[in-house]
């Protein structure tokens, strides 16, 4: 796949962002009406994809593959962390901000941008493979994430794992694994429902950039540097490991594009709830966002 079509590819999904963005300028979304929409998108739309997704690909995917991607996606996440471990002292001094960089480096949005980005730029049957990272990524979140905030293992985090994400993520490898087909009519239900999740994912993104002080973003060389390491630097620092892992173009490509993905939200959410000041890591959320319109073109070209 060539760059200019990725690009075109990244640039329609910046334009529905861009919609939501007119939308909440407009008033035509508010607070309440983008949490909603939130909480449909985690809790029904997420879930029906990952499930469509993977009964659509029941047959199609041998388990080695799934092994494979699951080894890559626990290993991206072991590199993210020992990358936020050695870099973010570089980033901020204060403590709880460099905790806050270090969540940066490890927890990318892998759902609201991941799953639009490798369904519109490779089909929505390599979705499936995202389903892994995003299993390994609740469990990273909730030990890891929780524990490097809370300065100490909680048991108690382990439960939020237990969520309709995770839940469906789990049944949709059971229909792989054990090649279970779906009934034509849920099978069309699930689908339906699953395809509402990107355009309506990428207009949530539109709203927090819409709520968002645009100059205090785009003034900042620290997040610029930030940018360029987390979105190009370490996802080709990586491709060498993973041209060893696998020869196989298309795992390579949705790897890399995990590899590439913007700061995601659970970060800025954990550390609100922390009270840690979350100014800087919601300027990056929105920064990295943007600018991986251009930067997931590069890493597939040089692919």
């Amino acid at each position: 796949m060539s760059i200019i079509t990725v690009f075109f590819q990244m640039l329609a999904i910046l334009i529905i962002i861009g919609a939501g963005y007119f939308m909440a300028k407009k008033g035509m979304m508010d607070s309440h009406t983008n949490s909603q929409m939130s909480k449909m998108i985690v809790n029904v739309f997420n879930p029906c994809l990952i499930l469509s997704s993977a009964a659509g690909s029941v047959g199609l995917i041998p388990l080695g593959t799934m092994g494979l991607i699951g080894l890559i996606a626990a290993g991206m996440f072991g590199i993210f962390i020992l990358a936020g471990m050695i870099l973010s002292p570089f980033f901020d001094k204060a403590p709880d901000q460099r905790k806050i960089f270090q969540m940066m480096f490890v927890f990318s949005n892998l759902g609201f941008i991941g799953i639009p980005a490798v369904g519109s730029i490779l089909g929505q049957e390599y979705v499936v493979y995202v389903t892994e990272f995003l299993l390994i990524y609740t469990i990273v979140f909730y030990t890891y994430g929780v524990a490097l905030l809370d300065g100490k293992f909680s048991l108690a985090s382990l439960k939020a794992m237990v969520n309709p994400g995770t839940v469906f993520s789990v049944i949709a490898l059971a229909l792989i694994l054990l090649e279970i087909r779906l009934p034509d009519f849920l099978m069309t239900s699930v689908t339906y429902l699953g395809n509402v999740t990107s355009p309506m994912a990428l207009v949530a993104v539109g709203f927090t950039l819409a709520h968002t002080d645009l100059k205090s973003i785009f003034a900042s060389a620290r997040l610029y540097v930030f940018s360029a390491v987390k979105l190009l630097v370490l996802p080709l620092l990586m491709l060498p490991l993973l041209r060893l892992a696998t020869k196989d173009p298309s795992i390579i490509s949705v790897c890399m594009i995990m590899f590439g993905m913007p700061i995601g939200n659970m970060p800025l959410i954990l550390g609100n709830q922390k009270g840690i000041d979350g100014s800087t890591c919601s300027a990056a959320i929105i920064l990295t966002t943007i600018l991986c319109v251009l930067t997931i073109p590069i890493l597939l070209a040089i692919v």
